[in-house]
């Protein structure tokens, strides 16, 4: 990390040709995939985009390389989760005293958030699994950019008001999916805590092994405990998340498995990064598709 701020230290001081901008269009860098696509639907053709995680990259334990301080120094804009996602990134942008990178979840109103003793923040930082919140990202994404390219902000918000219309065209399709699915059986344990969000907005009871962050472990204790829970809950399915190894939701199976029941690993779910680029999962509103689908199919 002292090398590497002494590059972005170097980079700051001297500056740096910026070859990804063209065009004079906005430079925007992203840090997550949900966050980079949001930009995308909102910035479109007017804007270039740069996201430092790609598919299946963990955004609780990544950290920047040499390009990342480059393009966020050459950066118009920078978006972040924030409430201590990109845990790992804090000290490059505290750094950046030229610029203020701009946290989407900060812009949340706590009252309303999950706690979370684990975070710097003391809340889950896994917003983006409540729509009603991702909404929100979006308008402050369009406020930000219609501010700083006032000449496309008609654009900006027409961008806004059709992305806003899909949001709520899910909302409703995912309703529709989960109402299948009997009450009793709304119970998801995954790899690590990610959709509390989502628990609470559609009514299951989420349990995750690894706790809200993926940099603390599993241990034999939680592993026990939870093959004890889901025997006791007669649950069909487990899920792995794409962004997590999987390795330790295979360890829990097992141990159901040797306490005489079964229990399948029902699909991978897209967590804290979307599917592939060019993918329907490679899509906030593909991914979210995607998991409810998994999940009702495999705890039918």
């Amino acid at each position: 990390m002292k090398k590497l701020l002494a590059v972005f230290i170097l980079i700051t001081s001297f500056g740096c040709k910026n070859d990804t901008q063209s065009n004079d269009k906005l430079n925007v860098v992203t840090t997550t995939t949900m966050i980079t696509d949001l930009v995308n639907n909102i910035g479109g053709k007017h804007i270039n985009v740069q996201g430092l995680m790609g598919s299946g990259v963990d955004p609780h334990l990544y950290k920047a390389s040499e390009g990342d301080v480059t393009k966020l120094v050459n950066a118009d804009i920078i978006f972040y989760n924030g409430l201590h996602l990109e845990g790992k990134l804090i000290e490059v942008f505290e750094k950046m005293k030229h610029k203020t990178p701009i946290a989407l979840g900060e812009e949340l109103d706590k009252n309303n958030l999950i706690g979370s003793d684990y975070f710097a923040s003391n809340y889950d930082p896994h917003v983006w699994f409540n729509i009603d919140y991702f909404i929100q990202f979006a308008k402050k994404v369009t406020k930000v950019l219609s501010e700083k390219d006032s000449e496309n902000a008609e654009q900006y918000q027409s961008n806004l008001t059709t992305y806003t219309n899909k949001l709520n065209v899910l909302q409703s399709k995912l309703k529709d999916v989960i109402e299948t699915l009997p009450k009793d059986k709304r119970i998801l344990v995954t790899a690590h805590d990610a959709f509390n969000y989502f628990g609470k907005t559609y009514g299951f009871e989420v349990v995750g092994l690894q706790g809200l962050s993926t940099a603390t472990e599993a241990g034999v204790q939680d592993v026990q405990e939870l093959s004890a829970f889901i025997i006791k809950k007669n649950i069909k399915a487990i899920f792995v998340e794409s962004s997590v190894p999987k390795r330790t939701i295979e360890a829990l199976q097992a141990a159901v498995k040797s306490k005489g029941h079964e229990v399948a690993i029902g699909g991978t779910l897209y967590s804290d990064a979307l599917g592939n680029s060019g993918t329907v999962e490679g899509t906030y509103i593909g991914m979210f598709e995607y998991n409810v689908k998994t999940i009702v199919d495999a705890l039918k």
